[in-house]
């Protein structure tokens, strides 16, 4: 196992891939440059099995280790940028408006390629390295498509690891847990269907605006009086839209919002009892209501095993202090979601400092932390696939 003095040598060049990857960003699956990078760069290490057009842009590469036959174990970084404009003033700022890397994609991708080429150049494992470069986590759902394209069979993963960068957490220093580490992600949208009308004769309509104001209050209570408090369950109505006149109650009103939750069971709680909630209330007011729910990232699972291999490689780089294995589960999504659900693995957060949070336009990944990530990926392959 390494320590993290290893490593330094390789920050410069990988911050320099970095910051060429958030001045040039690019959205969901239309990762073209940034796809043509990342295999050139793989080649150039002298890694020979390297497979595009993965989920439309996304990459597996594989090393093969000197230590004879073994396993194959998936690392997996994501590369898509985010649509905000950058206020961050650094001088590598992105070169395109309304586009940049405000959640550390680029600095997932550069800390991957740094382990690519120091693990291209020792192989001191037995078994296989798959390399997995995967679009579209901010919104296109990539890691499902990537797993939906058949990449663990095809490729012969048996287990499988991610790691994101966290604000706010001291750079050299690891943050996991067993378990539920963030929450599945879940969308629904109600119409109340009312009777319009003159606002100034309430009686002979069926005001919708009024019925979803009750609705909205009506929900609340599913989470403060139907579930168990030990357990998360976030509802959050995000939008409302009604009405075009002052003088007009409109037939209409849509409700929009967000099911968060770290227990997968709930998921079912809240696909049956928002419209039922929702349809009593508007009933008993003498409306309708439609109703959609939408499943997307689940909840991100850490597998036992995995998780302890992972905190063995963090802690043989920075010391046991420097790695909690007590991370307080995130109710933000994760889509490596769908990856843990096809095999056994872990997420850990890395630091990334006092910087400004993820998704912020001031927001940038601290290259501090390089040496970090790309010493984590080579433990955990040394630690996983013993020579």
């Amino acid at each position: 196992m390494h320590n993290i003095d290893t490593f330094w040598d390789l920050q410069r060049e990988a911050t320099a891939w970095r910051r060429y990857l958030h001045e040039n960003p690019e959205l969901d699956y239309q990762l073209p440059n940034t796809a043509e990078f990342i295999a050139e760069k793989l080649a150039s290490f002298g890694i020979n099995h390297i497979e595009t057009g993965i989920a439309e842009t996304g990459i597996v590469a594989l090393i093969q280790g000197q230590g004879g036959e073994g396993p194959t174990i998936g690392l997996r970084a994501d590369m898509d940028a985010l649509p905000i404009l950058e206020a961050s003033n650094k001088p590598w700022s992105s070169k395109i408006p309304g586009k940049m890397h405000a959640c550390g994609h680029d600095g997932h991708t550069a800390m991957l390629l740094g382990a690519a080429k120091y693990l291209a150049d020792t192989r001191n494992f037995k078994g296989t390295v798959a390399l997995i470069f995967q679009p579209a986590e901010e919104d296109g759902r990539g890691g499902q498509k990537m797993v939906q394209e058949g990449i663990m069979d095809r490729f012969g993963i048996s287990q499988v690891f991610g790691m994101h960068n966290s604000p706010g957490l001291d750079i050299g220093k690891f943050s996991i847990c067993n378990g539920p580490i963030m929450a599945g992600l879940d969308e629904f949208d109600i119409i109340v269907k009312g009777r319009g009308g003159h606002a100034a004769s309430p009686h002979r309509n069926i005001d919708p605006i009024v019925i979803a104001a009750q609705i909205i209050m009506g929900l609340q209570t599913l989470v403060s009086r139907n579930t168990d408090p030990t357990e998360s369950l976030v509802i959050s109505v995000t939008k409302l839209n009604a009405g075009t006149a002052y003088n007009i109650i409109p037939d209409d009103v849509e409700i929009a919002g967000t099911v968060r939750t770290l227990v997968p069971s709930l998921r079912d709680f809240a696909e049956q009892q928002i419209p039922a909630a929702a349809r009593g209330i508007a009933q008993g007011f003498g409306a309708e209501i439609e109703f959609k729910y939408r499943r997307l990232e689940p909840v991100t699972v850490n597998h036992t095993d995995e998780t302890d291999l992972a905190i063995k490689a963090a802690r043989n780089l920075v010391g046991s202090a420097s790695v909690s294995d007590k991370h307080k589960p995130r109710m933000g999504s994760e889509d490596f979601s769908y990856m843990l659900e096809a095999r056994p693995g872990a997420f850990i957060f890395l630091g990334n400092g006092s910087t400004a949070s993820l998704h912020n336009p001031a927001y940038d990944f601290n290259d501090e932390a390089m040496p970090y990530g790309i010493g984590y990926w080579v433990n955990l392959v040394e630690t996983v696939l013993v020579a």
